[in-house]
């Protein structure tokens, strides 16, 4: 079967989806919560901005590029353990799509440390980068789709009502059992609509990375 992966990032961990279809339904092929940190690393590397607050400029670049290292290497641990997953099975994994926060400015680490709010922003950003960075790594094609924006990517990319689409995702939800809260309910709303978009023809138009359009190599 066809199917594509979708996660929605926190700091340090990612919930993910992973979805077919057959005859015109949905189904759930993975749901599961990933690590994005190392137990060995977790105290700093869950919020390495944090971590690096108050310490002296170079103490503090190498605090947040450990955390860095930390979630891009676990994001391809990850990464390569759900395709393997798949593969088991006998998937075809045509797409991965990760829920994206806003774009944040080209702010130095100090720049960052210097106002709290920007370390927020950047701790928001660096796991779901990571993963994207993951599946690049991996050779998949990349959907990333701005979360404020979910509703109007689905509505573009889908032939049914947004409305429509939500309640059959909450059935899926049924099919599985718990936890589907929000972050699987939307994971798996980013999977169907990157599955559905890698089912477009190659010349169409069709989402990458940033303004939420696939990108295949």
């Amino acid at each position: 079967m066809r199917i594509a992966f979708g996660f929605k990032a926190h700091s340090g961990w990612a919930a993910l989806v992973a979805v077919g279809a057959r005859d015109g339904e949905f189904e759930v092929i993975d749901r599961r919560r990933i690590e994005l940190v190392e137990e060995e690393n977790a105290p700093g590397t869950r919020q390495p901005y944090h971590a690096a607050e108050g310490l002296k400029p170079d103490e503090a670049e190498a605090v947040v590029n450990r955390g860095l290292e930390v979630a891009r290497r676990s994001a391809i641990r990850e990464m390569r353990a759900a395709l393997k997953r798949a593969w088991e099975r006998e998937h075809e994994v045509v797409a991965c799509a990760v829920l994206v926060p806003e774009p944040m400015p080209g702010w130095s680490v100090a720049e960052i440390l210097a106002v709290h709010f920007r370390m927020h922003k950047a701790e928001g950003v660096l796991f779901p980068d990571a993963l994207l960075r993951a599946a690049t790594a991996c050779g998949l094609c990349v959907l990333a789709i701005p979360e404020k924006r979910l509703s109007e990517h689905a509505d573009h990319a889908l032939a049914e009502s947004f409305g429509r689409i939500t309640q059959r995702i909450e059935t899926l939800g049924k099919s599985v059992g718990p936890p589907w809260g929000k972050d699987q309910k939307t994971a798996a709303l980013a999977a169907v609509i990157a599955l559905e978009q890698s089912s477009l023809p190659a010349n169409s138009e069709s989402v990458r990375p940033g303004g939420g359009r696939l990108c295949c190599s």
